[in-house]
């Protein structure tokens, strides 16, 4: 039996100044997150020096990032100065799908830039053949098609849960842990296999990852020092992003079914403290490097 027809958000701090405060620097924040990743999406799509099937992967995940930051942070940030921080179940349903399908296209394109980054360094006689366009066109359709099937698993579960109250969400978001403990059920066989649909996906594509770099970062030993140097500056960043992206990824999903003081601020991390943004720096890096070569010429 489901009573439940809104939930109530508790959100960061009933504090009014501290509320103030947060809504300013989470606003800032969400703006040159979504500025950062339109700039790269622009660079690359206006410059034909940054053509590679690498740029092309970042441009599409810098407007993921975007649309998973947009699925969450609107929300948040407008109920930091709203009186009533309360969202519909059917609301509710659509922030936990959306989240969740924009999360896992998001760390499966990264397992496909991973495996462009490895073609690159390990097969570059046969990069061009083995990463053409309709190879690319596929790599990118799998993210999308992959995420939605996770994301409406994620849906289908907590929506058949029954809801009779209480209503109330200590959190700013939908999200999986704070839906299952208002379950009006024994969560106990259920949550840990809802969960660890998210979990076992971060650790999957986690451990294939680091075992793609590790292949990489074997195979430069045969490079020169030069190659190497190039090599590793391609892959520096991404390993950043796949590091800051996944160990709060496996905090979340890859533990007991309980919520602690910590999730919310980690959850922020996730969705407005992004490192993609740093991506800027090195497409900017690139295209002035291929604008300089071009001059010389």
């Amino acid at each position: 039996m489901n009573n439940v027809t809104e939930f109530i958000l508790l959100g960061f701090t009933h504090n009014p100044e501290l509320q103030k405060f947060l809504f300013v620097m989470f606003l800032i924040t969400y703006l040159i997150t979504l500025a950062g990743n339109l700039l790269i999406s622009v660079i690359i799509l206006i410059s034909p020096v940054l053509g590679s099937p690498m740029y092309f992967f970042l441009s599409y995940l810098s407007i993921i990032d975007s649309l998973y930051s947009s699925s969450i942070a609107p929300k948040m940030i407008f109920d930091l100065i709203s009186e009533k921080n309360t969202i519909s179940f059917n609301g509710c349903m659509t922030q936990l799908f959306t989240e969740h399908f924009f999360a896992a296209a998001e760390i499966i394109l990264l397992s496909v830039m991973a495996y462009d980054r490895y073609v690159a360094i390990c097969k570059p006689l046969h990069y061009a053949t083995i990463m053409s366009r309709p190879m690319c066109g596929f790599l990118l359709g799998v993210p999308g098609i992959l995420g939605f099937v996770h994301g409406g698993i994620q849906v289908l579960f907590i929506a058949q849960l029954p809801f009779c109250g209480p209503n109330v969400i200590d959190h700013f978001m939908c999200d999986l842990v704070p839906l299952l403990e208002l379950a009006c059920t024994d969560t106990h066989t259920l949550g840990p296999l809802i969960a660890a649909n998210s979990g076992s996906l971060c650790f999957l594509i986690f451990s294939m990852l680091v075992a793609s770099y590790v292949i990489i970062l074997c195979s430069l030993r045969t490079h020169s020092s030069d190659g190497r140097r190039k090599a590793l500056s391609t892959c520096a960043s991404h390993i950043i992003v796949v590091i800051l992206f996944f160990v709060p990824c496996s905090y979340l999903y890859l533990r007991p079914l309980t919520s602690f003081p910590t999730d919310k601020a980690v959850t922020v991390f996730c969705t407005l403290f992004t490192p993609i943004n740093e991506e800027v720096k090195n497409v900017i890096k690139q295209l002035w490097k291929q604008i300089m070569k071009t001059d010389d010429k």
